[in-house]
């Protein structure tokens, strides 16, 4: 077991604590986006069907985060924005709006806004964009969903949606918190 931690930490690791953050958190969501079909299946009961696999595609996705940081940490944190707010769009493709899945565009703002440094303002605020262009065009020229299931199980969803977006700011914000310089002690 402390052998596949170390692996881990070292598939994750990087000297710029940013790109560090964001190869944990890459590993973070590959980790769980074998569940999310399992979590459809709970919900959505005997209306799920093969789509729920659909939600699977990001994994290579987040998986090539770390790989990528190898070569450019840069390159790595815009990937993980890029495909975060790809995979919601994607996602809200196959289940629907009605579904709750476009809350996830708020961790991905939050991707964008924490994981670059000041020199990289440009790229940061071009990322941050992102999820409100995609958010603008999942309302604007909506497409049917892949999935269909009762409106009474779209409420279901969007409540599982709606607190795994919870959690995942929240890991966000503890994981990013752990990078940024602490404030100096108050004297008083």
């Amino acid at each position: 077991m402390r052998a596949a931690a170390r692996a881990l930490a070292g598939f994750v690791a990087h000297e710029d604590g940013l790109t560090a953050t964001c190869n944990t958190v890459a590993l973070v969501l590959a980790g769980n986006t074998p569940f999310y079909p399992l979590y459809l299946w709970a919900v959505l009961g005997r209306n799920a069907g093969p789509f729920v696999l659909l939600t699977l595609a990001s994994l290579p996705f987040w998986l090539a985060v770390p790989l990528l940081a190898r070569r450019s940490g840069y390159a790595a944190r815009a990937l993980l924005c890029t495909v975060a707010t790809l995979n919601t769009a994607w996602c809200n493709h196959v289940l629907g709006f009605s579904s709750g899945v476009a809350l996830f565009l708020i961790p991905c703002v939050m991707l964008a806004t924490l994981g670059f440094h000041q020199s990289e303002r440009r790229t940061m605020f071009a990322l941050a964009a992102l999820p409100f262009l995609a958010y603008a065009a999942l309302r604007l020229a909506p497409m049917p969903p892949i999935a269909t299931y009762p409106a009474s199980v779209a409420a279901s969803l969007a409540t599982l949606n709606g607190f795994s977006v919870a959690c995942l700011t929240f890991f966000l914000g503890i994981a990013f918190a752990a990078v940024r310089p602490s404030a100096p002690a108050a004297r008083g």
